[in-house]
């Protein structure tokens, strides 16, 4: 006869149930509170809260009472808290920022100890305390603890279905087949999270040489056009020294050579930065991508000083992609240095007429107008600009310089 003694269900039940709303508030507020915290990262992660209902917790309630009998089972995951990150490095960040902002009293890393063989799903799970203003404000709920759990979208889904066709129903396969069939399913999963991150850092590696190669590109615009327009004074340009870079003899794919062309380029090897564009546009891409790399090799060939050259292709990127408002606006920020400033004028009017909400081309717009004799015009557009983008000082300044011209 077992000395197990099944406990007053209805009167547990009626406590838990006391509290309900309660926790259910509580959760609430945070579920708010973990978004606030996330709300500059980005991409940021998705948050769900939820509270166990009683059947749940009666299960496991029983569970625990027949590991330990004659204990009162603490239920630690009463309130929880989901969060689901799409790359994998976000979940460190999601962690370090739980551990910033709340009372962590425990972690664990579900399925870190799991051989290849094995079918369950990898999980960060933080028990943290219920903040004391939050139980201020609602009152006591029952419990002073939630769990927090963060995964990646697919090991989320993983666990999903695990916990429907696993845990829910209690199966433990004893086919081998079966179990294997299991294995292989988290394993490809584990695989693609992992080939979603290294696509994740190679997209982020070619977003970071992109932004250097504009800044230098946009510095060199400043010291020909800004520094003329409120001097008066001209600047010569200067000859850079290129430098030999053999980091792309390896490389055989689009991505791969353009990102390599970006390092040249940001390194000021200009020379094979273009030897690199000129080399993917060899493996005829679809004519979007020859479009872009027209617009990365038109930039390098201003950073020559080959200004003909970074014209022509600008002019081949718009004709492999006529909406390439890009390539139109740089293509007359090249004829503004060479103070064509009508050709400029139609260039950026292009430019705005494909995408309007160009706040810097408006910017560049006025200057060649203003130069072209059309002041009017330039306050017009910097009032444009500013009406787009209000903290862009630049804009102001000019407008506040042509106003200055006008006596108004």
């Amino acid at each position: 006869m077992s000395d197990f003694e099944l406990p007053d269900k209805k009167k547990l039940q009626d406590i838990y149930e006391k509290y309900a709303e309660i926790r259910f508030l509580t959760s609430k507020d945070i579920e708010r509170r973990l978004e606030t915290i996330f709300d500059y990262l980005s991409p940021r992660p998705t948050v769900k809260g939820r509270v166990k209902d009683f059947g749940s917790y009666y299960k496991k309630h029983l569970k625990l009472l027949k590991q330990a009998p004659g204990t009162n089972p603490v239920i630690t995951d009463i309130i929880g808290i989901r969060i689901v990150c799409p790359f994998i490095e976000d979940l460190a960040k999601v962690q370090a920022l739980i551990v910033q902002n709340f009372n962590v009293i425990d972690t664990e890393k579900k399925g870190s100890n799991y051989s290849y063989k094995e079918f369950g799903y990898e999980s960060i799970h933080l028990l943290i305390t219920i903040p004391d203003d939050i139980i201020q404000e609602r009152g006591p709920s029952g419990c002073s603890e939630g769990e927090i759990q963060i995964r990646t979208i697919l090991q989320d889904a993983w666990a999903e279905v695990e916990h429907e066709l696993v845990y829910k129903a209690e199966f433990t396969p004893f086919d081998e087949p079966m179990k294997r069939k299991l294995a292989a399913i988290n394993a490809s999963l584990s695989l693609a999270d992992t080939i979603f991150q290294e696509i994740r850092n190679h997209q982020l590696d070619l977003h970071a040489e992109s932004g250097k190669r504009r800044e230098s590109f946009f510095n060199k615009l400043e010291e020909n056009v800004d520094t003329f327009l409120y001097s008066d004074v001209e600047v010569q340009d200067e000859t850079k020294s290129l430098t030999v870079w053999e980091h792309s003899k390896g490389a055989v794919t689009i991505d791969e050579l353009l990102l390599n062309a970006l390092y040249a380029h940001n390194r000021n090897d200009f020379d094979t930065a273009i030897a690199l564009y000129t080399r993917i546009l060899s493996m005829n891409p679809k004519n979007d991508i020859i479009s872009v790399i027209y617009v990365h090799r038109g930039m390098a060939n201003f950073a020559r000083s080959r200004y003909e050259e970074a014209i022509r292709d600008f002019e081949c990127a718009l004709e492999f992609d006529a909406k390439a408002y890009k390539a139109a606006y740089y293509r007359g920020l090249v004829k503004l240095v060479l103070r064509r400033w009508i050709e400029a004028v139609d260039d950026f009017t292009l430019s705005l007429t494909i995408n309007p909400y160009q706040p810097f081309c408006l910017y560049r717009r006025a200057h060649a107008c203003y130069h072209n004799g059309d002041k009017i015009q330039a306050l017009s557009d910097c009032e444009a600009a500013l009406t787009i983008m209000p903290e862009f000082d630049d804009a102001l300044k000019f407008k506040n310089f042509i106003l200055s011209k006008l006596k108004l």
